[in-house]
């Protein structure tokens, strides 16, 4: 399914690597930038995930909760977040539930792997509604940085 623009984002509860469960509706009051990522430990989302923590304070500045997904595992995820100082939640869907009803799964990614979540963002605003998209087919590219931030600027007035 591919969500778009202006619908009510999917509600859903993971684990972070605290082992505690995280809700997307416990962000509502407070804008929300979803980043669906393939692998942990991974050159590309290696490089994405440092620059949101390089650029955490204009996120703060501008009242944007930034929470990473991938279908590793919560022990995966919590080892890749200590090594890379990563100073924002980082969700485990393993069960790959929530990366599929963002539309943000391969059906088939490199070497055999099976259900792998796909390089996207979404901004959800403070009343949960999607106000921004994009699915990237390509796992080496990044979303689009600079549209993001011109869409939370925007929403953040």
């Amino acid at each position: 399914m591919q969500l778009e623009i202006g619908q009510k984002a999917p509600d859903f509860t993971l684990y972070d690597t605290e082992k505690n469960q995280q809700s997307l509706s416990k962000f509502r009051g407070q804008n929300v930038l979803l980043l669906f990522f393939p692998l942990a430990f991974t050159s590309v989302c290696t490089a994405e995930l440092c620059s949101v923590r390089d650029n955490l304070k204009m996120y703060e500045t501008l009242d944007v909760q930034p929470l990473g997904i991938s279908v590793d595992s919560l022990y995966t995820l919590a080892r890749f977040k200590d090594e890379q100082k990563l100073n924002f939640p980082l969700l485990s869907d393993f069960n790959k539930t929530v990366s599929k009803s963002y539309g943000s799964l391969y059906e088939t990614f490199g070497f055999g792997m099976q259900g792998v979540s796909k390089r996207s963002a979404f901004i959800v605003d403070k009343e949960g509604i999607i106000q921004y998209t994009e699915v990237l087919d390509n796992a080496g590219m990044q979303p689009d940085f600079e549209a993001i931030q011109v869409k939370l600027r925007a929403i953040a007035k």
